[in-house]
């Protein structure tokens, strides 16, 4: 009896651990229709995994076991609960949500209920092209109302940089832009099967998205200095030069003690599955991270800003987390209001040599009490004063501010990035921890100046809102970009070589009083630029002064690093996008093939994903053409 009852309860074991394995789930999910839903959030309920669908309605998800139960949500619809049972592939149907189809419009201090149409809504919003199967009374989570689209998101025009003469202005200053937020939010606007607005494309901010293997630095400065120069790959006749720094990695174990205030967002606009619902687990992913030396406070806003947690050691964090679930959206956003305390609690618990950072989380809409552009800014630009840096995380779509959320991070001495799901919540707050809540180096500026005897014309590609005047470079009350412990950043410029014939050269008349005056310095003929570059310490006020001389090389694109090839790669795709006018012979074919070949060791998967998202680009492209054009507002 003794055997048998072993044997049945090793087998019961069995069984058990069979059951509770993780397992690798796909599935496809669309609506009443049978039209796939691109976008859905994907979640193990009780857990913090997830993903989202792409612009196919496909998924994967690794879960716990074959016995968990998936939350199937997306804006507009019912959200549904699937239970596995054994199940690896599943097919989800997703139903309209008759509650959805009323919406509450925030207007001042009243509210207003309007009716929103089914049929015959806009197929473009605002830039955006919008699939037949997001019409249902909501497009791609914007809601189509009788009397107009509300779709207010705001983005700033980009006005690209073109080819400047070295003769007429031989130096060119920018600040440096580690941010990522441009790709993750235009990744979301692909996956729901729109194609992006022009000016939500920052080229600098797609090549930034993703890390690249400089070394790390070896002397005392913050960061290594790493440049490469080649034939340009959409325009043979130009080159191209890499200019990436690598920010020193610091283990979280030895950062110094962190002093956070979570500024969370609670008004009527972030009730969205997307919205403070993902706030709510994007932020326990962080608070997982910290140590007992670390403390959090939170401060909440709507129509008023109130401190819900005082500051807490990160040791105890069931209390942090109860903190967090308890928060519920509702009423306007006076967040100007919520700024000033968040720094206020900050100061109060200020850490002389750490960390102290508020973390704003919200979609930008402020309408109540301080939101102008210019009022918002100037409060950051007195906060920042205090040593308090600033993290912004935007959340959302069909109202999100990007352009507000950029001018506060350049205004805070922060960083801005856009949570579209859990993997990106991940990759900011977990695989990026240390890059993006601890600075290393502040007010980073490069200033290139090129040799006319080799350069005719040059062109930095990106960092449009970045650029800096000359006199800018050694003025040390000149704000300009941060770099956190192990951040990489990279910087393009396409240059035209002296002796090339291009349309892209626009000539003056020649000067009358003018003398052109030729350096007698030996040994120059060879240096094609020399980039300076001044960073401050993170508690410094006086900048320090890094120059970097770069030599003429003819080496061929292939023979160049992954570093190179994926960046120009990605350039290619953002200048795509934004149909650039010096996006040269660039094709999304192009782009696929070089990408593809400096995939290299990709552990996270960000790059195949950008791999597939140029696939779902092309598909986007041959399609918008067949689109029906019939669907208009009466």
């Amino acid at each position: 009896m003794r055997y048998i009852f072993t044997t049945l309860v090793f087998i019961a074991a069995m069984f058990s651990t069979a059951f509770y394995e993780p397992v690798l789930v796909t599935g496809k999910v669309t609506d009443d229709t049978g039209a796939a839903l691109a976008g859905v959030t994907v979640t193990e309920k009780g857990q913090k995994n997830g993903t989202a669908t792409d612009a196919n309605g496909s998924f994967s998800i690794k879960v716990a076991s074959a016995k968990s139960t998936l939350l199937f949500q997306y804006v507009g619809y019912e959200t549904q609960e699937v239970k596995l049972n054994n199940q690896q592939t599943v097919s989800v149907k997703l139903k309209p949500s008759l509650q959805k189809l009323e919406e509450v419009v925030v207007i001042g201090y009243g509210t207003q209920k309007k009716k929103m149409v089914t049929q015959n809504a806009p197929s473009a919003i605002y830039g955006y092209t919008l699939p037949p199967s997001a019409l249902q009374g909501r497009v791609a989570g914007v809601s189509v109302h009788a009397d107009k689209a509300y779709n207010t998101e705001d983005y700033d025009g980009i006005t690209e940089n073109r080819f400047r003469k070295v003769t007429d202005e031989p130096l060119s200053t920018f600040s440096i832009d580690v941010d990522g937020a441009s790709y993750s939010n235009v990744r979301r606007m692909i996956n729901y099967g729109q194609m992006p607005a022009e000016g939500a494309v920052r080229v600098e901010e797609f090549i930034n998205y993703f890390k690249y293997k400089y070394p790390q630095p070896t002397g005392n400065d913050p960061f290594s200095i790493n440049t490469e120069m080649s034939v340009c790959p959409w325009n043979k006749e130009h080159k191209l030069v890499m200019v990436g720094l690598q920010g020193k990695e610091i283990a979280t174990t030895n950062l110094p003690p962190s002093n956070l205030v979570f500024l969370i967002d609670v008004s009527g606009s972030m009730s969205d599955a997307n919205k403070l619902p993902l706030v709510k687990a994007s932020l326990k992913l962080l608070v997982d991270q910290l140590r007992e030396q670390d403390h959090v406070a939170i401060v909440v806003y709507a129509g008023a800003a109130g401190l819900v947690l005082p500051s807490t050691s990160g040791i105890q964090k069931e209390k942090i987390m109860a903190a967090i679930d308890k928060l519920e959206a509702g009423g306007s956003t006076a967040g100007g209001a919520g700024i000033k305390l968040a720094y206020n609690v900050a100061k109060e618990q200020f850490k002389k040599g750490g960390n102290n950072r508020v973390i704003l989380c919200t979609d930008g809409d402020f309408n109540v009490g301080m939101s102008s552009d210019d009022a918002m800014e100037r409060l950051i630009e007195e906060e920042r004063k205090s040593g308090v840096f600033l993290t912004v995380l935007g959340y959302g779509m069909g109202n999100y501010k990007d352009n507000k959320m950029q001018k506060l991070a350049n205004k805070g001495n922060g960083n801005h990035a856009y949570i579209d799901g859990m993997n990106e919540a991940k990759k900011v707050l977990v695989n990026e921890f240390g890059g993006t809540m601890f600075t290393i180096a502040k007010d980073v500026k490069l200033q290139v100046e090129f040799n006319p005897a080799l350069v005719q014309a040059y062109r930095l590609v990106g960092y449009e809102n970045r650029l800096l005047n000359k006199e800018d470079f050694n003025n040390d009350k000149k704000d300009a970009g941060e770099l956190g412990s192990g951040h990489t950043v990279t910087a393009l410029y396409e240059i035209i070589p002296v002796g090339v014939e291009s349309d892209f050269i626009e000539d003056v008349d020649e000067l009358k009083y003018q003398q052109t005056i030729k350096s007698k310095k030996s040994g120059l003929k060879n240096e094609i630029m020399t980039i300076k570059f001044r960073y401050k310490e993170p508690d410094g006020n006086e900048s320090k002064l890094i120059v970097h001389p770069l030599l003429d090389e003819k080496i061929p694109y292939e023979k160049t690093s992954e570093n190179f090839r994926f960046a120009t790669a990605v350039a290619q795709f953002g200048m795509l996008l934004r149909n650039s006018e010096f996006k040269g012979n660039a094709t999304y074919e192009k782009v696929i093939r070089q990408a593809n070949a400096a995939v290299g060791t990709d552990k996270e998967g960000y790059r195949a994903e950008f791999i597939k998202l140029v696939q779902n680009v092309q598909t986007l492209a041959k399609k918008q053409t067949k689109r029906d054009e019939s669907v208009v507002i009466d």
